[in-house]
């Protein structure tokens, strides 16, 4: 999914269900994400490797962006994807890595 979609997800969501939006924000990235115990980088390879593993594409768009800019590198996502193909499944690790390739190419 490239960022473009991605920020109408939001804008959808915003128009829609600005209220779980809102409760994602404070709570979840707010709060969750700010927890001590783990760094956001750390924080980001689980959660990149959960939505692996749960197949959930439209959410790991942001989360692959944001592990980027937590210090998570390409290769490190690559690895993560190869890992979770292991034990979260085969096609969803495919279908995460054509989503990564495309987080990839926005950045460059």
């Amino acid at each position: 999914m490239s960022k473009e979609k991605l920020e109408n997800v939001v804008k959808l969501m915003n128009e829609n269900y600005s209220e779980f939006l809102a409760f994602t924000q404070k709570h979840v990235l707010g709060t969750i994400w700010n927890r001590p115990g783990l760094s956001p980088r750390d924080r980001s390879l689980i959660t990149v490797a959960a939505l692996v593993a749960c197949d959930h594409p439209t959410e790991l768009v942001f989360h692959l962006a944001k592990a980027l800019d937590n210090g998570v590198t390409k290769d490190e996502i690559k690895e993560v994807m190869f890992h979770m193909a292991v034990y979260g499944g085969w096609p969803s690790a495919v279908t995460a890595m054509m989503t990564a390739v495309d987080v990839f190419n926005e950045r460059t």
